[in-house]
């Protein structure tokens, strides 16, 4: 059975992609096919550009890619900052994160997302993260979810935070900060309590400062 949406050229109406996939949000919406409706529109991509926009809420029931940028960060005596997520998310409720992570929205850079989600998840400033590292692609998710089916590049950057800063969550999304050491990090990889973008994140982080160190 072929499970793929198409989208057939109209050409009586002429309308832009924009405006059929907003069509297309709105119909899946009215027939509960969406968990709720975000009001925020995010990228859709094809063959490597992008496309359109479309409403969060629609990304993952229709299977299409988004991006999640991530920050490690690290206190300067070599612990690690984590979030773990409030028991009201959607996805992965009540497991350990990164101490910053979020979508990409329609047309914003990806370091601008980051800054912007480094705000919203534990009240940085853009000058508190200044030194961090360029993002890189760390995994490309593909899992089912309730909601459909998540196909998402995760991008991570890592930085050193400044002694006097604390982490503060500000969009109520986490429930609980805490700094860890490697070993009480490594447990909890161990216990599987992180959520899989952000265990993979921190993998890659490890490695890199492993290699840096030049203990592997």
């Amino acid at each position: 059975m072929d499970e793929a949406v198409h989208v057939a050229v109209m050409p009586r109406q002429r309308l832009p992609l924009d405006r059929i996939m907003a069509q297309i949000a709105q119909v899946l919406g009215e027939h509960g096919c969406l968990r709720g409706w975000r009001d925020e529109l995010l990228d859709v991509y094809g063959e490597g550009r992008r496309l359109c926009v479309l409403e969060r809420a629609a990304m993952r029931p229709l299977g299409l890619l988004t991006k999640a940028v991530h920050l490690n960060a690290w206190s300067s005596d070599g612990r690690l900052w984590l979030a773990r997520r409030s028991e009201t998310k959607a996805t992965d409720p009540g497991m350990w994160d990164t101490l910053v992570g979020g979508l990409a929205v329609a047309s914003e850079p990806l370091d601008t997302s980051l800054v912007r989600e480094s705000f919203e998840e534990a009240g940085l400033q853009a000058g508190d993260i200044r030194g961090r590292s360029p993002l890189r692609v760390v995994l490309r998710m593909h899992r089912r979810l309730p909601e459909g089916y998540q196909v998402e590049d995760v991008l991570v950057s890592d930085c050193v935070l400044p002694d006097d800063v604390v982490p503060r969550n500000q969009d109520g999304e986490v429930s609980e900060i805490r700094l860890a050491t490697l070993e009480e990090a490594w447990s909890l990889v161990e216990a599987d309590e992180f959520t899989q973008e952000a265990e993979a994140s921190i993998l890659d982080s490890l490695a890199i400062r492993c290699r840096a160190a030049g203990a592997c």
